[in-house]
């Protein structure tokens, strides 16, 4: 199952109460509600523990979320773009975040950029239904995939460092 560090993360990110979706009109600004109070409690959380790796915003009905993530390596930070749409049976389906810049470059990785998290990540949002949210996107799936993934991009050269004007 999960080792220390990730039951840790786990515990302190709050869970969500409401079922709903973007198609449910009534309940969907609640969850979205709990999904934003959950994210800005995971940021705190990750600065206050030296570990700032991301930063998302949505559009104004929260169904469109984009941002930027980040992964040090050898001292040096490598930024993406990130984006995903909630999908419409949200919070049954995960959302799938991709990194569209890094599309093809990774066997581990769907057209478009979406990152695989179907081994790991999806049986685990199965099992924890309506309870995950975003934060718990980020924590379980984007996390540990940047963490195999980016290092050995790097290593091949398929990744590099951006020069800043």
């Amino acid at each position: 199952m999960a080792d220390e560090k990730t039951k840790k993360t786990l515990s302190s990110i709050p869970l969500m109460k409401t079922k709903s979706g973007p198609r449910d009109k009534d309940l969907w600004p609640q969850r979205l509600k709990e999904e934003y109070q959950s994210l800005i409690q995971y940021v705190q959380q990750n600065k206050d523990n030296d570990n700032d790796w991301f930063r998302l915003e949505s559009n104004k009905d929260g169904t469109k979320w984009f941002g930027k993530c980040w992964f040090i390596h050898e001292l040096i930070k490598y930024e993406f773009d990130i984006e995903f749409d909630i999908p419409v049976t949200y919070p049954t389906t995960a959302p799938e975040i991709a990194i569209p810049e890094l599309d093809g470059k990774t066997a581990k990785m769907y057209r478009g950029g979406k990152i695989c998290t179907s081994d790991h990540f999806k049986p685990l949002w199965a099992r924890n239904v309506p309870k995950f949210g975003i934060s718990h996107a980020m924590a379980l799936g984007l996390g540990p995939w940047l963490a195999v993934e980016v290092p050995d991009l790097i290593i091949k050269g398929l990744v590099k460092e951006k020069q800043h004007q």
